[in-house]
């Protein structure tokens, strides 16, 4: 049993560790997205440097690799606690890479697909909120973290308590502290937008827009 935790829990942390916002901002803009915006390598930041594309396949990997370590984990045959750990480690490996000196990103697109595998419901759920939330207001971090405060929530609702704490709660802590400068900008209202509200502000501001600036009459002084 414990060579089958060590399996599930390291295989959990290396599948995380992959980082596909490498590779496809790579294929497909030829670029280096840890040089460009953030530096992080989940789907923001590969969207604003790489376009939709790309982080649209960026999102997608990240979402399979965190439901893959939830897969292996059942294979093992562990038992609820142990594959939700395994979930767990899985943002901890997208967050803190070891392919890349221990940076990554904020593991919500990883999060979202261990929650996914751990209950399927929990995929509408999670993208739709998110991507509401992102329409609205024009930036990914706010999903980003009601995405993660949700988590514990959704499966404590449910009655699934390892997956509450275990996963959950731990995602919770490890996405909130990613995404530390992002909430810093949120306070001074000067977030980054999403490309879809470069030009023209969403319906919901909560950062000041470029746009704002341009509406604003000028004062003549004499």
């Amino acid at each position: 049993m414990i060579l089958k935790l060590l399996m599930a829990w390291a295989g959990g942390y290396l599948l995380g560790s992959i980082p596909p916002g490498i590779f496809w901002a790579r294929v497909i803009k030829h670029i280096d997205v840890r040089d460009h915006g953030s530096g992080r390598t989940g789907g923001s930041n590969v969207w604003r440097s790489a376009g939709f594309l790309a982080a649209f396949l960026t999102s997608a990997c990240d979402a399979l690799k965190g439901a893959a370590a939830i897969w292996v984990a059942r294979a093992l045959g562990l038992d609820p606690w142990a594959i939700a750990i395994a979930g767990a480690l899985s943002i901890v490996g997208h967050n803190y890479s070891i392919y890349l000196g221990f940076k990554g990103g904020a593991g919500t697109m990883t999060s979202v697909g261990v929650a996914a595998a751990l209950w399927p419901w929990t995929l509408p759920m999670l993208v739709g909120g998110g991507l509401i939330a992102v329409l609205l207001v024009g930036h990914t971090s706010v999903s980003s973290i009601l995405v993660a405060i949700a988590l514990p929530i959704i499966f404590t609702a449910r009655g699934d308590i390892p997956s509450a704490v275990g996963f959950g709660i731990i995602t919770m802590a490890l996405t909130l502290w990613s995404l530390r400068p992002n909430i810093k900008r949120l306070l001074k209202r000067e977030e980054r937008f999403i490309p879809l509200y470069w030009e023209k502000p969403p319906l919901i501001r909560i950062s000041r827009h470029p746009a704002d600036q341009k509406s604003t009459p000028k004062v003549q002084t004499s």
